[in-house]
């Protein structure tokens, strides 16, 4: 597959991460070239604070490096990837500023680029962050695939900066030209989103719940999140638990509820996941022992050092489907689980985790299912 886009300001090789030979996705999309070949045509003047927001894989800022642009981004993949993809370009580290969702926004923005995220609620949550920093001046310019951009995505934009129109679609894509209002009197911001827990849902039930925007059903339990609690494992006995791919960290939370000796790690590639788990933890004032950390799944995880993995895989990389992430998590289970360690996982039934698991561990045993999911339980069998 060819990896090297042309751009305006030159062809650039990029990759995604972590780099995977077998993953035949590439690191942009129409949209980003529809954006840039939009900027050079329009000879937009990239001058003063330019930043970029949902960059998904660094496509854009790496384009843009002689601007010096700000990245802000919610994944720790495509921050990574970003890295990755300026330094093959020969772009000098501390050149492109990278920012996360959870870190304070620039004070003043003079070109802002909108990658459109999947999640309406993020795009919602950083038009507002931004706000304050935009000025009547400000170039405003979004862009993403057709199926991305809709009618209530326009009116966020336009009711949190001003004024918004799109273009014509090229290559299925589209771009959003905003002209700010700073006088526009704008909503509060209602992110972090909390709520309480239903009933019947064993140790967490009643429980609060922290979400910050962009995380899986952030104003709601999920119905597989909902299924997974009703039949977590009895972790007494667990000393070292991980909630792999944590979201807002409930389900970590709970064993902690239960057990309360647990260590408990929580871990997400998403800023906004780990800020949402680590505001549940604290806010159901557990006891116990805990850490919060964002990065690719388990990596710097000691091999053999956990006894209890629970997990709930992503199937989708923004919209593509792709089991490489689920894979890749199940591995890292495997390596970092101590003989006799389990690995739990949430998923739906026609995912067919249990092949993989049995791929990986030699087993794979059905803890429970409904007509929608499955829990499975994998043990690590051998020290080797």
């Amino acid at each position: 597959m060819d990896d090297r886009m042309t751009t305006p300001w030159g062809e650039l090789a990029l990759t995604r991460f972590p780099e995977d030979p077998r993953d035949r996705l590439r690191a942009w999309d129409a949209s980003d070239e529809y954006l840039l070949r939009h900027l050079a045509d329009e000879q937009v003047a990239l001058s003063g604070t330019v930043v970029v927001v949902g960059d998904r894989w660094g496509a854009l800022v790496t384009a843009l490096a002689a601007h010096r642009p700000v990245q802000i981004t919610d994944s720790f993949l495509s921050q990574e990837a970003t890295r990755a993809n300026l330094g093959r370009a020969g772009v000098e580290p501390g050149t492109v500023r990278l920012l996360t969702t959870q870190d304070p926004p620039p004070g003043r923005v003079d070109v802002l680029l909108v990658r459109v995220p999947k999640s309406l609620a993020l795009l919602e949550d950083q038009l507002l962050r931004l706000a304050p920093a935009v000025h009547e001046g400000t170039v405003v310019v979004g862009t993403g695939m057709v199926k991305e951009i809709h009618t209530s995505t326009l009116q966020l934009f336009e009711r949190i900066l001003g004024p918004t129109r799109t273009s014509l679609a090229e290559k299925k894509a589209r771009l959003i030209f905003c002209a700010p209002e700073p006088s526009l009197v704008r909503p509060e911001n209602p992110w972090p989103y909390g709520y309480t827990l239903p009933d019947g849902i064993g140790a967490a039930s009643g429980r609060p719940v922290v979400n910050h925007a962009g995380v899986f059903c952030a104003d709601r339990l999920d119905i597989g999140t909902r299924f997974f609690l009703q039949h977590l494992p009895d972790s007494r006995g667990s000393q070292r638990v991980v909630d792999l791919g944590c979201g807002n960290g409930i389900v970590g939370t709970a064993v902690a509820l239960a057990n309360r000796e647990a260590e408990v790690l929580f871990v997400d590639e998403s800023f906004q996941a780990v800020a949402s788990a680590e505001g549940t933890y604290k806010a159901n004032g557990v006891p116990g022992h805990a850490e919060f950390r964002v990065g690719d799944g388990l990596a710097g995880v000691p091999k053999d050092s956990v006894d209890l993995v629970l997990n709930n895989p992503p199937f989708h990389s923004h919209q593509a489907t792709t089991d490489a992430t689920a894979w890749r998590m199940f591995a890292d289970a495997r390596r970092t689980l101590r003989p006799g360690g389990e690995l739990w996982v949430i998923g739906n039934r026609h995912l067919g985790y249990h092949v993989k698991l049995r791929k990986l561990f030699g087993n794979s045993q059905l803890v429970a299912s409904d007509p929608k999911f499955v829990v499975l339980k994998a043990v690590r069998r051998s020290s080797d």
